[in-house]
């Protein structure tokens, strides 16, 4: 059976280790959906990412049309940065030089502090969703790593956010006085409404995950070492209240003619079955195992029919 998708899912996530086809996976869903009509956008948010090898298309910081409906887009570190300062920077440094003089630079060094990436990405994407520009967006995440702090980002962030209040209640009169001492000027909002702004932010975002527009499919080589990362992502994911209905497990070897095919196929149906029975209510989506790199448009519409057929 091939794979199946919620209707009413504005975004699909394919999640998974690095190596198990993601990108594959992610450029055949877009093309699909964009084939049904759909103006569709594929992103990635790996740091390594290859989007534009499998198009053979240019592929950057802005998006670029691919193919009929579809479009792509590799945002960069520094573009992340830069879309973040553009919508943060003036709350930080009025923030922060209501409290001690420093200069603007200071949102550069902040930016760049580990999270923030994954922070704003999260938001970046929840905000094509409500623009309404593409109809289906296919998200080829990071590797499992980074998507699972990718995750945890908007907990974490309400629990910093929290911390940062108390110690500011603490310190409050304390800082009024230094801010008369050194001349600051008072900002327009107290930092307590503007922590009261980024905690509703990061409890949306998280309501955004966990919501019917957001499909989340886990994709898995019936390997050990890949197995064992599904695992651990599934376990992370149903700890977020975020369900998953299908897992796509990739390179299946099928109809094998020969010695070396018929061991990995036995071994792989070992894992295959260990799946089913872990997850009794998850379809399980086998990709066949592929003479041939996917790379080009006529090569990931042979994968999109393998993957819908």
């Amino acid at each position: 059976m091939g794979l199946r998708l919620r209707e009413d899912a504005r975004v699909v996530m394919f999640a998974g280790k690095g190596g198990v086809g993601k990108t594959t996976l992610s450029a055949a869903t877009a093309l699909h959906f964009a084939g049904e009509g759909y103006r569709t956008l594929i992103l990635t948010s790996d740091p390594a990412p290859s989007l534009g090898d499998i198009f053979e298309h240019e592929v950057g910081d802005r998006a670029v049309e691919v193919a009929p409906n579809l479009h792509a887009l590799e945002l960069s570190t520094e573009e992340v940065l830069r879309r973040w300062k553009q919508k943060f920077g003036g709350e930080v440094y009025e923030v922060l030089s209501s409290l001690v003089p420093v200069q603007e630079e200071i949102i550069d060094y902040i930016g760049s502090a580990p999270g923030i990436d994954e922070e704003f990405m999260l938001d970046y994407i929840a905000g094509i969703v409500r623009s309404g520009e593409y109809d289906r967006i296919v998200w080829d995440t990071a590797p499992a790593g980074h998507t699972l702090r990718l995750l945890r980002m908007p907990i974490i962030f309400i629990e910093h956010l929290d911390e940062a209040a108390k110690v500011y209640l603490r310190l409050y009169s304390a800082m009024l006085k230094i801010r008369e001492t050194l001349g600051l000027r008072k900002p327009r909002r107290e930092i307590f409404d503007i922590i009261a702004g980024w905690r509703r932010l990061s409890e949306e975002l998280l309501d955004f995950l966990r919501s019917p527009q957001v499909e989340v499919v886990p994709v898995a080589m019936p390997q050990g070492l890949s197995v064992a990362q599904l695992r651990r992502l599934m376990h992370e994911l149903e700890s977020f209240g975020i369900g998953v209905g299908k897992i796509v497990v990739n390179s299946v070897v099928k109809n094998p003619d020969c010695e070396l095919h018929r061991r990995m196929a036995e071994m792989q149906q070992n894992y295959i079955k260990e799946l089913r029975r872990s997850y009794p209510e998850v379809e399980l989506v086998e990709v066949p195992l592929l003479p041939h790199e996917i790379k080009g448009l006529e090569s990931i519409r042979k994968m999109e029919r393998l993957l819908f057929d």
